[in-house]
C-alpha cells in the first residue's frame, strides 16, 4: 500500500476538510474566494506532506487517547483534541498503513506516563533509562500493548507458533 500514489479519494477528503475550516468558510462568505482557495490549497499540500511522511518515516505513528489524537512524525507532531473519528488526516494515515496506537482503553495512566518516548529518527537509545530516554517504535508498542492499548497496522514482525 505504501507504493500507491495519492488517490483521488484522499485529495477529495483533504479538500473537503480544508474547505470546512471556519476561516475559509468565512472568507468565501465575504467574497474573498481567491484567498480562501489559496489557503485551502496550502492546507491540502501541507496535509499531503504529512501523509507522505507518515508513510516513509521509520517511527511515524498515531496515538489516540482521551486527550486527543496525535500524529508523530519524527520531529513534527500534528495533533487535535478530537478523537481519530473526527480527525480526517489521521484517519487517512491509518487507512494508508501508518501504525495506530489506541490508548483509550489504558487504565494505568501513571505507568503510561512513565513509558519512554519513541525515538524520533529511528535510532535506539543504548540506555533507555532516565530522562530523555527513547526506544524503537516496536518496543514502545510492546510496552503500551501490555498496558491494554489496541494496535492497528502493527509494524512488528509476525511470530508464528
Amino acid at each position: 500500500m505504501k507504493d500507491i500514489p495519492m488517490q483521488t479519494g484522499v485529495l477529495r477528503v483533504l479538500r473537503a476538510t480544508a474547505a470546512s475550516w471556519w476561516r475559509n468558510k468565512e472568507l468565501r462568505r465575504t467574497g474573498q474566494l481567491k484567498l480562501a482557495r489559496q489557503l485551502e490549497r496550502e492546507t491540502v499540500l501541507r496535509d499531503l506532506g504529512y501523509l507522505r511522511q507518515a508513510e516513509t518515516l521509520p517511527n511515524a505513528h498515531l496515538i489516540c487517547g482521551d486527550g486527543g489524537t496525535f500524529i508523530h512524525l519524527g520531529w513534527t507532531t500534528v495533533s487535535t483534541f478530537a478523537p481519530i473519528e473526527r480527525f480526517p488526516l489521521a484517519a487517512l494515515a491509518v487507512a494508508r498503513g501508518t501504525p495506530f496506537i489506541d490508548i483509550r482503553s489504558v487504565t494505568d495512566v501513571t505507568a503510561f506516563a512513565n513509558l519512554p518516548c519513541v525515538a524520533r529518527d529511528g535510532s535506539v537509545d543504548p540506555d533507555p533509562s532516565g530522562p530523555g530516554r527513547s526506544v524503537s517504535l516496536t518496543t514502545y508498542i510492546d510496552m503500551v500493548e501490555a498496558l491494554g492499548a489496541r494496535i492497528a497496522n502493527d509494524p512488528r514482525p509476525r511470530q508464528s507458533t
